[in-house]
């Protein structure tokens, strides 16, 4: 098996004409799905993807014959790893770093501790015996805490737990504190930006990023560009504004200078060698970043009309925003999946927030909500 940023890399690097991934992602094994990658290395449009399906749901064909035995390339992985050792350089340059890697039992399980033992580092592996079914199963970067528990333990430099095909990565630093994306955005914008590499002085970052992520970065010179959720969203953005790195709290950060998507082992290079060449621990490194007290609110909803329609959802949200001032934000939107409005808040006083959430959503439940469907 190879990470979905395997496929994309060799996709581009064979002159293939499409990449597949059959991957459950950050998900557990029943949501298996299908990663579609076009000739440059990119996931395929969403007009492209839906016009495969209408294609494929109206042929009248018959099915295939048998299909042939797949054969495994070894050397496809060998290649893949070849590039992601190419990025640091140098003879073992992680060499004295300790490090506790959580693979999810997930496309990386083979992969991660030869790369960054043939690096120089010492490596503690945990969730690296996929059975077929365990994929993600407490472990990984949606259940991170055993790895970070592991990480203090172990006395580590740093710790890192990818998701199932390994396109993201959360962190942990030498106290066993959990990191996500907003953190390795700071620390990653930072250095890139201090080494004269990060031109324009901007990265992108999506409306769910901690304002705090904007507040530090902008103290450094550093503009932050919203984006929608979603990794496609983080590269269109990318791609459009001509800006270098960019990416989300869930661990998936897209370097477009390195890669064409998101790349776990190749963010856990990097911050690696990071904290490798500052000869400081991760947590000092990430002292300038501050997260602002943020509550997240799922308000089970019947329909999903445009929220600023409804009137007295709109009221609400704008005293809301009101009351928050300079000092914090209001993000409402749906669950792009799942029958459910999001109310998302950020400001300096934790119960200050909670009160607002619970308030509009008790508005959007009031106005949208499964009792005034039923009545």
């Amino acid at each position: 098996t190879l990470p979905t940023p395997g496929i994309a890399h060799l996709v581009a690097a064979l002159g293939a004409d499409c990449g597949l991934a059959v991957s459950a992602s950050h998900n557990p094994l029943p949501d298996n799905g299908v990663k579609l990658i076009d000739r440059g290395g990119f996931k395929w449009e969403p007009e492209a993807e839906a016009e495969l399906e209408r294609r494929l749901a109206g042929s009248t064909e018959p099915a295939a014959g048998p299909l042939p035995d797949l054969e495994i390339e070894p050397l496809l992985a060998e290649t893949y790893l070849a590039a992601l050792s190419e990025q640091l350089g140098g003879e073992r340059p992680l060499a004295g770093l300790t490090i506790v890697i959580d693979t999810a039992h997930g496309a990386a399980s083979a992969l991660a501790r030869p790369l960054f033992e043939g690096l120089g580092a010492e490596v503690t592996a945990l969730a690296d015996r996929p059975d077929g079914s365990n994929i993600n199963r407490d472990c990984g970067s949606t259940h991170p805490a055993a790895m970070a528990r592991a990480t203090a333990a172990a006395g580590a430099d740093l710790g890192v737990a990818f998701d199932g095909d390994a396109d993201r990565a959360l962190f942990a630093d030498e106290r066993g504190e959990v990191r996500d994306g907003d953190a390795i955005l700071f620390l990653w914008a930072r250095a890139l930006a201090a080494a004269g590499e990060l031109a324009p002085p901007r990265i992108v970052a999506t409306t769910m990023s901690n304002l705090g992520l904007v507040s530090a970065l902008a103290a450094a010179g550093i503009e932050v560009v919203r984006c929608p959720v979603g990794d496609r969203a983080v590269v269109e953005t990318l791609r459009r504004e001509g800006i270098l790195l960019g990416g989300e709290q869930s661990g998936h950060i897209v370097h477009l200078g390195l890669g064409p998507g998101g790349d776990g082992l190749r963010t856990a290079m990097a911050v690696a060698s990071l904290v490798r060449a500052a000869g400081r621990p991760m947590s000092e490194l990430l002292a300038g970043f501050r997260r602002y007290p943020q509550v997240l609110v799922n308000v089970p909803v019947a329909s999903k009309p445009d929220l600023g329609s409804l009137p007295r959802v709109a009221a609400e949200a704008r005293s809301v925003e009101a009351r928050l001032g300079d000092g914090g934000r209001l993000v409402l939107r749906y669950s792009g999946t799942e029958p459910l409005a999001r109310v998302m808040i950020e400001g300096e006083d934790q119960a200050e927030i909670e009160a607002l959430a619970a308030g509009l959503a008790r508005v959007i439940g009031e106005e949208l909500g499964e009792a005034r469907r039923a009545g």
